[in-house]
């Protein structure tokens, strides 16, 4: 019977499906393709010794890991607190949330800087503490941050609501703290989904551009200034065309790449285990 299902005729649905299917990967993996194979490892390697390019290349990957883990520490309980709990304005909140997703990134970059220039309230109280993030590494944190979280907070939500209320309560009878019942059972049954927004928020951060180019557009960075990959890919190509864009391009594409393959790796891995 398995073999008779394999050699079953198609119908055509099925057949317009797979057709419409391979127009549209090949929409997505094209370009990719086309961009990396463009250049040879050797220059692809001796780009990426280029010290412009390998500090704007690490400054981009340190930022949106930074901007991550602190999503992390305050995106997990509000997902958490929306999972849980129905309270008034809720679904407006939830729309707020994803705000940052839908305006144009420059002018979050400009909303950014109302809250944190060194002229408004934030960035003062920061500033007494040194921390400045105009045209700096915390601004280029912070750019990263606002775009991207709303990615890690939609998951991890879903990931909670997946978490069936009554194991926590089963812990809390059996003498556990909110405390223990959050770390020992929520997040641990949710961590799949948390794993994926963060994944998604990274990627976000890493790739932002509007938001950066107003607040943070030339940063000092391990005592070099320099910008983050996609800046510089503009950058590169307004000045110098699409020949010298290109093998940064494809730089960042191969990055990105190999990140997403070993994160996904993780995530399979913990899901058959």
């Amino acid at each position: 019977m398995i073999k008779a299902h394999l050699l079953r005729k198609p119908d055509s649905m099925s057949i317009v499906f797979v057709l419409l299917s391979v127009i549209i990967l090949l929409f997505i993996f094209a370009p990719l393709v086309k961009t990396v194979g463009s250049s040879s490892p050797g220059i692809l390697w001796n780009t990426l010794l280029d010290e412009e390019v390998y500090f704007s290349v690490l400054l981009t990957v340190y930022a949106a890991v930074i901007a991550t883990l602190v999503g992390l520490f305050l995106g997990v309980p509000l997902a958490y607190l929306l999972a849980r709990h129905e309270f008034w304005g809720k679904r407006f909140l939830e729309g707020l949330i994803d705000v940052p997703i839908v305006i144009p990134h420059s002018a979050a970059g400009v909303a950014l800087l109302f809250v944190f220039g060194s002229n408004f309230l934030a960035g003062e109280i920061f500033h007494t503490v040194g921390i400045s993030f105009f045209n700096s590494v915390a601004g280029v944190v912070i750019a990263m941050m606002f775009v991207s979280i709303p990615f890690l907070i939609d998951s991890a939500k879903e990931g909670f609501k997946a978490v069936d209320v009554r194991l926590e309560k089963v812990a809390r009878t059996l003498g556990a703290s909110p405390w223990s019942s959050f770390f020992r059972v929520s997040l641990p049954l949710a961590w799949r989904s948390i794993f994926a927004g963060s994944v998604m928020m990274w990627a976000r951060g890493a790739s932002e551009f509007g938001a950066v180019l107003i607040l943070a557009y030339y940063v000092p960075f391990f005592g070099h200034y320099t910008r983050v990959a996609p800046i510089l890919v503009a950058d590169r190509f307004a000045s110098f065309g699409l020949e010298y864009a290109q093998p940064v391009t494809a730089i960042v594409i191969s990055i990105s790449l190999i990140v997403f393959i070993v994160l996904r790796t993780i995530a399979y891995r913990g899901q058959k285990a």
